[in-house]
């Protein structure tokens, strides 16, 4: 590593034409600067750099190591500039995961109208129903519903939502509701327990055992809206929804579902990271 900032060094002196110039250019003192290169030149067992009181000159030797060094330190300022442009613009790989239902409804339109914007943005969105692991899976963001337990993790709650239970007016009109097959996702489980809430503060409360359970929100759907039984959606899907599905109990709530934004990156999360999570929150 010392080698290195000893080349660095050389090619600042014979960029600077002086050492004393060099030593100012670099807040360092003269003499600093002067073991450095008698280092170098040390190492390398041969004379870089010919000096007189009044001016210096290259050697043949250094003439071919400047031209390394500049190489050099060309790289090292262009890496350095390019992850300064990172924190100025929004670029690269972002890997988002979020549940079905979010992603489509709610994340996917927030990153589609950040890319119009930052164009240099490579979003990697992962709809899973499950909660995937976000460093084992190498994801930046996660959007999901409830607080994390895991505690090195930064959290953020984005919104919130409330699930409805419905189902086709052609199986809930007339039908003893507790005798209707219930659809799950299968995070519910088998033992369905739903507490709901009216206006006016009436408690009720609807349990039953999962007839037909499915890993996705989309199958889930389709099977209520096929008329295979009733089941929970979202809030925010009903306007999507055929005229045939109707609330199982009108006027009667469930409780509020929070939405968190999750990554590993503590206080300093990367700016693709950031706008991301911030265009998302603006959708809820």
């Amino acid at each position: 590593m010392n080698r290195f900032r000893q080349m660095a060094v050389f090619a600042h002196i014979v960029e600077s034409g002086s050492l004393t110039r060099a030593a100012d250019s670099l807040e360092l003192s003269k003499s600093v600067i002067s073991q450095h290169l008698k280092a170098l030149e040390t190492e390398l067992d041969v004379v870089l750099l010919k000096r007189t009181t009044r001016r210096q000159s290259l050697t043949v030797a250094g003439e071919q190591f400047y031209q390394q060094c500049k190489a050099l330190n060309q790289i090292a300022s262009d890496a350095w500039l390019d992850v300064q442009q990172t924190k100025l613009v929004p670029q690269g790989r972002v890997r988002i995961t979020a549940p079905n239902a979010l992603m489509e409804t709610l994340v996917t339109p927030a990153i589609s109208s950040l890319l119009k914007q930052y164009p240099l943005l490579e979003p990697e969105l992962i709809s899973h129903d499950q909660h995937l692991d976000l460093l084992s899976e190498d994801i930046d963001l996660a959007i999901r519903v409830g607080q994390s337990e895991q505690s090195m993790l930064m959290q953020k709650r984005i919104g919130s939502f409330r699930d409805v239970l419905v189902g086709s007016k052609s199986i809930i009109e007339n039908a003893d509701i507790d005798t209707l097959p219930y659809v799950a996702n299968t995070w519910q489980g088998k033992n369905i327990v739903h507490q709901f809430e009216s206006n006016a503060h009436q408690l009720k409360q609807y349990t039953a055992t999962a007839h037909c359970e499915t890993n996705s929100f989309h199958t889930c759907l389709a099977l209520i809206q096929s008329g295979c039984g009733i089941g929970i959606v979202p809030d925010f899907h009903l306007p999507k929804l055929s005229d045939d599905i109707a609330l199982v109990f009108p006027g009667y709530d469930l409780p509020i579902n929070n939405i968190y934004g999750l990554h590993p990156y503590g206080h300093k999360a990367p700016l693709n990271v950031k706008v991301c999570l911030e265009a998302i929150t603006a959708v809820f």
